[in-house]
C-alpha cells in the first residue's frame, strides 16, 4: 500500500500570509499546482487552493492588493507521510477537499492532490 511519502512531489508551492493573491496564484500556475502551503516562519498555518483564488475573484477583489491570509483555509487538516493513500482518500472525501498538506511536525513537506491519491488507489 502506497503512503503519502511515496506519492508526494519533491516540490510544492509555499506562500506567506502577507503575499498577495496574485503573487500566490502566479506561483501556483508556474508550478502547475492547485494549492499552496501557507507558512509563517516555517510553520504551516494554512492552505490556499485554486478554489480560494476563485472565491477571491468572484468577490471582485484586486489580486494585487488582497492578501493570502484573508482567503486561505487556516489550520488545515493535515497528514503525516506514513498515511496510506486509502486513508488520505477517506480524509479528503469525508471533508470535501481536493488537497491535503503533508507535514513533519508543524512544517509542511508536501501537498497531495485527490488525483494523485486516486491514481495510486486504482493502480494497487
Amino acid at each position: 500500500m502506497s503512503t503519502l511519502g511515496d506519492l508526494m512531489h519533491d516540490t510544492f508551492v509555499t506562500v506567506a500570509p502577507e503575499d498577495t493573491i496574485g503573487e500566490a496564484a502566479q506561483k501556483m500556475v508556474d508550478a502547475g499546482r492547485g494549492a499552496a502551503a501557507v507558512s509563517d516562519f516555517g510553520r504551516l498555518i494554512g492552505i490556499l487552493t485554486d478554489r480560494d483564488v476563485m472565491r477571491s475573484v468572484a468577490a471582485r477583489t484586486h489580486s494585487s492588493e488582497e492578501r493570502v491570509r484573508a482567503w486561505m483555509t487556516p489550520d488545515p487538516i493535515t497528514a503525516r507521510p506514513d498515511v496510506t493513500a486509502d486513508e488520505a482518500a477517506k480524509i479528503m472525501l469525508d471533508n470535501g477537499f481536493r488537497h491535503l498538506p503533508i507535514v513533519d511536525g508543524e512544517r509542511a513537506i508536501g501537498i497531495i492532490s485527490i488525483r494523485a491519491v486516486l491514481r495510486a488507489a486504482t493502480q494497487e
